[in-house]
């Protein structure tokens, strides 16, 4: 019987593998592991590459296969197999395959297949070992501030929350003890720097014996890099790894923070990417990974870059497809009695139920126009992304299921990662099939996607309103909804049932809220699609989305300062104790009757110093951390308090690791009164409006103090 892998590492061909047993961890080696990748293209070609590639150090062996090369093949085809010495060399050859030996044949006649798999993933895939723990993982948090590692302070290291020591020895050698103890599988960093920071500091303090892994030693695996994906400027910091344990970055993880270990091991098992590999990915990297598995059970080659170009399109059907889904702009205002109703991940059952796939979109055995307003045919052959999604849509709904139905509440806890982590899965597998990197993407079955929703949507809401309901507000896969006085109203849960057997997708009664405020935008009337909050009926719970509360840019104390308010609104339904209430944070602030720390501002630095046009508070936080030693890099966080926005230089601002005394009022009260413009805006009370009240504001109301 296979036992699961916990961690591996290569080493000049050789494979120490670490596998988590039920007694402990049993650490084996493999000498005889060779990665593959494929070339296909014309034989004459493929005979003579293999003939070179014979006489390539790097390459083990070479030979003819027949697999599939697309999802749509129905036919084999006979690949060349080149197996390499080393894992870290199979880029390499392929990289050679492309420029050197490519030259002797027609450009692009060549194509190369299974060539950027992850080590670890690939070493599971390949050898068809499982990465899944047969137990639960021990883990230990190693933590330590960033100014501590500028410094050289590894007395400031923390193990679980914990001060260890006064000294780097004394620190050090209870770290090693601990480790000693505990035998963790898993080390949660605070950052990857943590692992060659301490070894660096045992050797200075003479501890030869020091280790954090199960062995001696620790493997850097990447450099840090700045990237962008989907607009968004992202910093993956370096990389590293200790023997025999999984190493996990927690600034380098969104993952863990979404769904924490509960849910990054619900996507091992479905990746079989092994933990530290899982832990680091993007979304996108994850649903790439299980994508790979299911093709490669299909014995599907995975390319290495998408060549399929889009297909031909008139300019209707380019005008037809070149559309978003489902929006209907919100009636803004304060409405009471709100009923939300969603259909269950609207797009990832679009997929299924209506099988779209890169190699049912327009497959070249249908003429029908199956897609609504698009005229796209769909194959009947069951699709891939299908088959991939639909296990991941069933699991997350039966997980729902049990942690509604569980009274435990570690149980329900770890129910609750399980389905973060599959959300994320879902949430992102629409975005991917428009994405041009995507090895199992097509645009067209994109279109199709946002076609089919629309038509959802639209019957939706027709049917909605035949039921005396009244839309509200609409967008993507929710409506919100509202009893139209004076009409008879079919119950909601009948006519969600209706429609759901129409659409053959769940639509489910999301919430249903004693009132609801859709937010305009500001200096507009037009709705924002995006920002609302409300009362839960039934329930002391508030919902708010895109308003300050919740963006992660906003000081604590403005958030909170904005909550306040709305639950003044609730208790009033009233605009002048809401802005009086607002009065009295702001006074706070003018008062300097705040403390600092709940001032600060954490922003993502979204390109280079140098490139930066405008003289922000950004720019200026980035100029202090750097005189301090403190690097920042695009797509990294830095925070600060704004002491002096008049002024342009670094001492604008204060970062937030420093002590911190005064802060620029005047700054932050224009934050407030933003935060407060978006509470008051839906009951038609502007910026001037707000400042009119206020300057006029002598007593207050006694409601603004309940």
């Amino acid at each position: 019987m296979t036992v699961p892998l916990l961690t591996c590492e290569f080493d000049d061909g050789t494979v120490r593998e670490w596998h988590a047993t039920g007694d402990g961890v049993e650490r084996r080696t493999t000498h005889s592991y060779t990665p593959t990748l494929f070339v296909d293209g014309p034989r004459e070609s493929l005979t003579a590459l293999g003939d070179a590639l014979g006489r390539d150090p790097k390459v083990d062996d070479t030979g003819f296969e027949r697999w599939f090369t697309g999802l749509g093949d129905r036919a084999r085809s006979t690949v060349l197999r080149v197996d390499c010495e080393r894992t870290l060399e199979v880029r390499t050859v392929a990289r050679e395959i492309r420029s050197a030996h490519e030259a002797d044949a027609s450009p692009g006649t060549l194509r190369l297949y299974n060539v950027d798999l992850a080590p670890q993933f690939r070493y599971c895939v390949e050898t068809d070992t499982s990465p899944v723990p047969a137990r639960p993982l021990d883990a230990v948090e190693i933590g330590l501030p960033e100014t501590a590692l500028r410094d050289g302070d590894v007395t400031a290291l923390t193990a679980d929350g914990e001060r260890l020591g006064e000294t780097p020895r004394d620190t050090l050698g209870k770290l090693q003890e601990r480790l000693a103890a505990r035998d963790p599988d898993v080390l949660c960093c605070s950052t990857a720097r943590v692992i060659p920071f301490c070894h660096e500091r045992a050797a200075d303090a003479g501890l030869d014996s020091f280790r954090l892994g199960r062995a001696a030693g620790y493997e850097q695996l990447a450099g840090a890099n700045t990237y962008e994906s989907y607009g968004q400027v992202g910093h993956s910091p370096a990389r590293y790894r200790v023997p025999g344990r999984a190493t996990v970055d927690r600034s380098n993880s969104f993952l863990l923070a979404e769904s924490g270990i509960p849910g990054l091991l619900d996507l091992v098992e479905r990746s079989w990417r092994p933990l530290q590999e899982t832990a680091w990915g993007s979304i996108g990297t994850i649903l790439t990974a299980i994508q790979v598995r299911h093709a490669l059970a299909r014995d599907v080659l995975i390319p290495w870059n998408k060549w399929e170009p889009e297909a031909f399109k008139c300019v209707e059907t380019l005008h037809a497809g070149d559309r978003g889904g489902f929006t209907f702009a919100p009636d803004v205002g304060l409405h009471e009695t709100v009923v939300e109703v969603d259909f269950a991940s609207l797009y990832p059952n679009i997929m299924c139920e209506y099988n779209v796939s890169p190699e049912t979109v327009r497959c070249d055995c249908h003429d029908s126009a199956d897609v609504p307003g698009l005229g796209y045919s769909i194959c009947d052959r069951e699709g891939f992304i299908p088959e991939v999604l639909a296990p991941i849509i069933e699991d997350r709904a039966a997980i729902k299921t049990e942690r509604q139905r569980t009274e435990e509440p570690e149980r329900r806890e770890t129910l609750a990662a399980r389905s973060a982590a599959l959300k994320w899965i879902l949430v992102s597998c629409f975005g991917y099939q428009g994405y041009r990197n995507a090895k199992f993407g097509r645009i067209e079955c994109h279109e199709s996607i946002n076609a089919f929703a629309r038509e959802i949507l639209l019957d939706a809401k027709e049917t909605l309103e035949a039921g005396g309901w009244r839309v509200l507000h609409g967008i993507v896969d929710s409506l919100w909804l509202q009893p139209v006085d004076g009409e008879a109203q079919t119950p909601i849960e009948t006519l969600c049932e209706r429609i759901s057997e129409a659409a053959s997708i769940p639509l489910e009664c999301e919430d249903r809220f004693e009132w609801v405020c859709f937010v305009p935008v500001r200096d507009s009337g037009a709705g924002a699609l995006t920002k609302y909050f409300g009362r839960v009926a039934g329930r002391d719970e508030y919902v708010t989305k895109g308003i300050e509360a919740v963006q992660r840019s906003t000081p604590p104390f403005v958030a909170s300062l904005q909550r306040e308010l709305i639950e003044t609104l609730d208790r009033t339904r009233a605009s002048e104790p809401v802005c009086d209430r607002l009065s009295r944070g702001l006074s706070r602030l003018r008062r300097g009757d705040v403390d600092p720390q709940s001032l600060v501002i954490r922003k993502r630095v979204s390109k280079r110093l140098d490139d930066y046009e405008q003289r922000t508070q950004t720019v200026a936080a980035v100029e202090r951390a750097q005189a301090q030693g403190l690097t920042r890099r695009p797509g990294q966080d830095v925070a600060y308090v704004v002491v002096d926005d008049d002024r342009r230089s670094k001492a604008r601002v204060r970062l937030a690791h420093e002590t911190l005394g005064e802060y620029d009022a005047d700054f932050y009260t224009t934050l407030a009164m933003r935060a407060g413009e978006s509470i008051l805006s839906p009951l038609g009370w502007d910026r001037d409006r707000i400042r009119r009240h206020l300057r006029g504001t002598t007593t207050q109301t006694l409601a603004s103090y309940q």
